[in-house]
């Protein structure tokens, strides 16, 4: 049933302010409404992104929302040319070569937003 419906990821802020700035002023990514607990922000092919109001934040270092780019290279470029710091690792593992991970199956690229949420752009390989 539910494989029939759109997803939307729900991130957490504990600086609303910060995040807003973030997403639509740094990542470019168009303000659908603007509440003072949320944030629903446009993404590709109709899909959505909701930036929540926390107290706590997150706890998690795992990646929280994954983009699906065509090129990992290019989209790694226009982040650090948005003034997004990509993140570098060392074994054991991921590693990465230039902010890239090679992850067998797909490259991937990790950012990190102002509330600590793990974000990423992917590339499928094939």
């Amino acid at each position: 049933m539910l494989g029939n419906y759109p997803v939307f990821p729900i991130l957490l802020s504990t600086d609303m302010a910060a995040s807003r700035a973030f997403y639509h002023d740094t990542l470019g990514l168009p303000l659908l409404k603007q509440e003072e607990e949320r944030l629903v922000l446009q993404c590709g092919d109709g899909t959505q992104l909701v930036i929540s109001s926390s107290t706590i934040g997150t706890s998690d270092t795992q990646t929280q929302v994954a983009w699906r780019v065509p090129d990992i290279r290019a989209a790694v470029a226009d982040l650090r040319a948005r003034g997004v710091h990509v993140e570098d690792y060392v074994a054991p593992d991921p590693v990465t070569d230039d902010g890239v991970a090679d992850m067998g199956h797909s490259w991937a690229a990790w950012f990190i937003d102002p509330s600590r949420n793990v974000l990423a752009v992917v590339q499928p390989k094939g």
